[in-house]
């Protein structure tokens, strides 16, 4: 009987799992779709387009769903989904920047209030927590690339801002509209990146401990869950111990 509750438990965190990415792979189609419509449906002359193919491949989609969600932006009996920005406070009064593609801006709006409120926090209006981050466009190499110094060589040669390197890999920043012409410069010194993307960096962080860093896991992975969601900023921070305890 325990062997039996066993292989139940491990097939429910599998279905769980197996849920959580194919939720993943919905939206990095939809976005793929969103970018080759509104450009050209060639990455090579759309950087959106670019840059959602990487996310896509960082994540193991298969190549027959990202040419089908490229195929998809030209047919007729698509949504039209457009793109939506929320902010406001979450747990612990971290600020919080939502970016979403819905093709029902009510329906989004409601279910995000809805998320903030039951959480503790607070849906505001747009820009009443971006003066918190800075805009960037961010891509990542892994360290396997080069050594720090050669990756720095390159990104300064491609017109980059900083670069952030560790053992996870190395972070490359720029500004937005410089995002496509740096990632393009980086590739013909250290081949393709595993992600480019534009992005919200913190320019001012809470720190967050205890039932308030709990509380604000479960908000944000409430948020993640949400079928419209595409990304989620947030300017917390939590020490190493509060991590392990968490299990982040």
């Amino acid at each position: 009987m325990a062997g039996h509750s066993q292989f139940k438990n491990i097939m429910h965190r599998k279905g769980a799992k197996d849920a959580k990415r194919a939720k993943l792979f919905t939206k990095l189609a939809r976005e793929i779709t969103v970018a080759a419509k509104q450009g050209l449906p060639d990455p090579a002359y759309n950087a959106r387009l670019r840059a959602a193919i990487a996310d896509a491949k960082a994540e193991s989609m298969p190549k027959d769903n990202i040419e089908r969600a490229i195929k998809k932006a030209s047919g007729a009996d698509q949504d039209n989904y457009e793109e939506a920005r929320y902010e406001g406070k979450g747990p612990g009064n971290v600020a919080v920047i939502v970016e979403a593609l819905t093709n029902n801006r009510n329906r989004t709006a409601t279910e995000l209030r809805t998320a903030f409120n039951k959480h503790g926090g607070a849906l505001g209006e747009t820009g009443s927590v971006a003066y918190s981050f800075q805009r960037l466009g961010i891509i990542h190499y892994p360290a396997k690339a080069g050594s720090d110094d050669a990756v720095m060589e390159a990104a300064i040669n491609a017109g980059a801002d900083d670069v952030q390197s560790s053992a996870d890999g190395h972070d490359i920043s720029c500004a937005p509209d410089s995002l496509h012409a740096v990632q393009k410069a980086l590739e013909a010194v250290l081949g393709e990146a595993e992600t480019a993307k534009l992005d919200w960096k913190p320019t001012m962080t809470v720190e967050v401990s205890g039932d308030k860093a709990q509380a604000l896991m479960d908000f944000l992975e409430v948020l993640d869950d949400n079928d419209d969601v595409q990304r989620v900023a947030a300017n917390y921070e939590m020490s190493e111990e509060t991590m392990r305890r968490l299990g982040a």
